[in-house]
């Protein structure tokens, strides 16, 4: 337990790494020096959505960013990816030439994944995020909205068939997130995702699980006690994220520790990410982020009486640590 690796994702400072900036490469370098002080191993890094053509592009840019941080002396941190699928990116659409360019699109996050030294891509990469269907300008739920998901699920399948198997030449994990439906339609639970996967035979296409989604959209425990165990048999638990319902800061949280953790820790031995959504621009509006900004060390004025992001980071770390430590010992 005391060995097992922590990540820290980088939704605490940023959702687009800036990889051609030489100047920004240097923040990402300060930050993950702190960090690693603090006792991160790794950290999940965000591949920022490329709507404007030629996402193959994209790949020497994160090169090169990977190059920059083994020349800072962290060739040692661990990295691994987060993705999302778009409007314009949508492997389940009904045109076949979209679905082709999802497919494009995703073998390209792949290979920044691969770029990146990684072996684990994770994020909603089904439906695109928090895009909410509608039918004659009216939006979908309940019994319309599953009806409208159901060949959009089928017709999926075959490109994570095509998608897995690229995954495997790369040596990469594609770990399909279910996301609350507060946040996006589909899929909302880890029973989602493993419906879906049935007719997928590739095992390199699986399931990420995070704390946050399994509170606010879970059928409850001893469902999430099942549907992890069917996970680990079929070998897709491919990632496991510890994020607060208000993905905020995690040492006085309302996330479940052993009724999560219990179940996955003897199947999964992959690093547990920290997810922190901090109050940056590109959350406020679609997490309706109320609370305040963890101000950023090095980029922020220290805020009396606020935490600062390094602050939550050490706290959410000491925490994890303590909750592996008593179920190890018990």
């Amino acid at each position: 337990m005391s060995t097992r690796d922590i990540y820290l994702s980088f939704f605490m400072f940023t959702v687009n790494l800036h990889p051609d900036d030489p100047e920004y490469t240097e923040v990402i370098v300060r930050h993950m020096r702190e960090l690693r002080d603090i006792g991160y191993t790794g950290f999940d890094m965000p591949v920022f959505p490329n709507d404007v053509g030629n996402s193959q592009a994209d790949v020497p840019r994160y090169e090169k960013l990977r190059k920059a941080l083994d020349a800072a002396g962290l060739e040692d941190v661990g990295l691994t990816t987060n993705v999302a699928t778009t409007p314009t990116y949508d492997p389940t659409s009904l045109i076949p030439e979209e679905r082709e360019a999802a497919l494009a699109y995703l073998k390209s996050r792949v290979d920044i994944t691969a770029a990146l030294r990684s072996t684990i891509m994770a994020g909603p990469v089904l439906f695109p995020y928090n895009v909410f269907p509608t039918l004659n300008g009216k939006p979908l739920w309940s019994d319309a909205l599953q009806d409208w998901l159901r060949p959009r699920y089928r017709i999926a399948q075959p490109l994570f068939e095509r998608l897995g198997e690229y995954a495997a030449e790369k040596d990469v994990q594609v770990a399909i997130e279910p996301v609350d439906h507060w946040e996006t339609p589909a899929p909302n639970m880890v029973r989602d995702v493993l419906d879906f996967l049935t007719d997928v035979r590739s095992p390199n296409v699986g399931v990420c699980v995070d704390s946050s989604h399994v509170v606010l959209g879970s059928s409850g425990p001893e469902t999430y006690r099942r549907d992890i165990q069917d996970a680990a048999d079929q070998r897709r638990l491919h990632y496991v994220q510890v994020s607060p319902p208000d993905r905020g800061e995690v040492a006085d949280s309302w996330i479940p520790w052993r009724t999560f953790l219990e179940p996955v820790l003897p199947v999964y031995d992959g690093p547990l990410l920290i997810e922190v959504f901090n109050a940056i621009p590109a959350f406020l509006t679609s997490l309706r982020l109320t609370r305040r900004k963890f101000w950023i060390p090095m980029e922020d004025k220290p805020v009396p009486g606020v935490p600062s992001a390094y602050e939550v980071a050490e706290d959410g770390i000491k925490k994890l640590r303590s909750e592996l430590a008593t179920l190890h010992a018990t």
